[in-house]
């Protein structure tokens, strides 16, 4: 005798039948989608399992945070040859390959290891501004330094220069009221990158504007690290400010970082400005050169870029990060660079102000102590991203060394190419390490260990 179903299960039996369709559909329209996204392994394991496993509650999270790279990256820029040479020569053959700003001859490179200094730095480019003035932030706080920066904007305006403010529509999200209200009156262009809301492409939701740089009058470019916030810049009494850089670029690759403006302001939904005159190329003069990074870029450039700087060092890799989560690649380009005698050496945070990420970092800190790298802790919060290697190669900008600055954010570091702005990095590291205190490895216990693994599983959102 055939078994009787009752008749709420029998009606509901199509509406059933539709879902699982459904959801089968859309499982395999994310999973294909997922091979796609150029994921580390880890990752995209993570994923796989993740969407087979618990597909009810995976699906809606790989919606919003799936997506890594753009179905429409940009093209080649089809760059002009590079000036560099000697030691640096792999580094112009690889950037060339990836699609990367050419290295350019500057009039001036100057770096800000000082919070005073460097704010004191950007409102007298501010001041000094006659035609243009273009931010693009992650932060912009209403504090002693987010007020005065919008202050000297609004001064700007009433000059009849034009300003156009560029914000992520998540990190700037907190600090949108007097300072952009100023800005407002007085007549500045603002957009917010990829604000959160529901819409058809809202995975993109994850992939968020990390860089940092104001450009004044198309001649001068102010970057690094800083967000426009007081903890960048100014201690307060019970806070002191945290380590971190910036740079000062006269010539040179501002005309890349006003192209690179340029793209982020029209995804933004900005009209665009009248196209700069191409200024003379430097005969002489320090050599540096932009490093976009992030989701409009066909490769992974800051992670392509410095993997293969560490598996080609000689002599020296010093790493400055406030979160480190590096991926197996990476670890084991550091573990073995430490291992054929290379002076590894790492200054981080004894604590960053993100907890998730000082578990994550335990178990790669041990490997690379083990393998002999040096790894000094700083008492106060370190958010300065900086590399050197060699002699003739260093970074510094807003990359972290971690998955989402890797592998998801929109990002912007300058490299140097010249003896001159390495050993100023090299300088700065030096002073950092009179400062720190030695990591000492300790072997976790059971749950600390299950702890960091599950962390670490999720690395690559951190």
């Amino acid at each position: 005798m055939p078994l009787a179903l009752p008749p709420a299960v029998v009606h509901a039996l199509p509406l059933l039948h539709a879902a699982a369709v459904a959801t089968g559909l859309l499982l395999y329209v994310a999973l294909t989608h997922s091979g796609r996204q150029r994921r580390s392994p880890a990752s995209a394991m993570a994923w796989v399992i993740a969407l087979i496993a618990f597909p009810y509650m995976a699906l809606p999270v790989y919606l919003l945070f799936g997506t890594r790279k753009l179905a429409h990256a940009r093209a080649a820029d089809d760059p002009p040859p590079s000036a560099q040479g000697g030691d640096a020569a792999w580094a112009a053959a690889l950037t060339r390959g990836l699609d990367l700003p050419p290295a350019r001859r500057c009039a001036s490179i100057v770096l800000d290891t000082e919070g005073p200094r460097a704010l004191q730095s950007l409102l007298a480019l501010l001041d000094g501004a006659t035609r243009s003035i273009d931010i693009e932030m992650f932060i912009f706080r209403d504090d002693v330094v987010g007020l005065p920066v919008a202050e000297a904007l609004a001064r700007a305006r009433a000059r009849g220069v034009a300003v156009r403010v560029l914000l992520d529509g998540v990190g700037a999200f907190a600090g949108r009221r007097r300072s952009l209200r100023m800005l407002r009156e007085a007549g500045a262009a603002i957009r917010w990158f990829s604000p959160l809301r529901l819409r058809p492409q809202f995975a993109r939701d994850n992939l968020r504007d990390h860089r940092k740089l104001v450009i004044v009058d198309d001649r001068a470019l102010w970057s690094g690290g800083r967000n426009l916030a007081r903890e960048y810049f100014l201690d307060a009494p019970d806070a002191p400010a945290w380590h971190d850089l910036s740079v000062v670029v006269e010539g040179g690759i501002v005309i890349d970082a006003i192209a690179g403006f340029a793209r982020d302001w029209a995804m933004a939904g900005g009209e665009p400005a009248p196209a700069p005159p191409a200024a003379p190329a430097a005969a002489d003069g320090p050599l540096a050169q932009l490093l976009p990074s992030g989701p409009d870029r066909r490769d992974d450039t800051a992670y392509d870029l410095f993997l293969s700087a560490i598996h080609r060092a000689d002599a020296r890799v010093l790493l400055a990060t406030p979160y480190f989560v590096p991926d197996d690649a990476l670890q084991l380009a550091l573990v073995l660079a430490a291992r054929r005698g290379v002076q590894v050496e790492l200054v981080l945070p004894a604590q960053s102000n993100h907890a998730l990420a000082n578990i994550a970092r335990e178990r790669s800190l041990r490997e690379l102590a083990a393998a002999g790298a040096r790894i000094r802790l700083l008492p106060r919060m370190l958010h300065a991203k900086a590399l050197v290697i060699d002699a003739g190669f260093a970074s510094c900008g807003s990359i972290n060394f971690d998955g989402r600055s890797l592998f998801l954010n929109y990002e912007l570091n300058v490299l140097f190419h010249d003896a001159a702005q390495t050993d100023a990095l090299a300088g700065w590291f030096a002073m950092r390490r009179a400062e720190s205190s030695v990591y000492l490895a300790r072997a976790p216990g059971w749950w600390r260990d299950v702890g960091e693994g599950l962390v670490r599983s999720v690395g690559f959102q951190l």
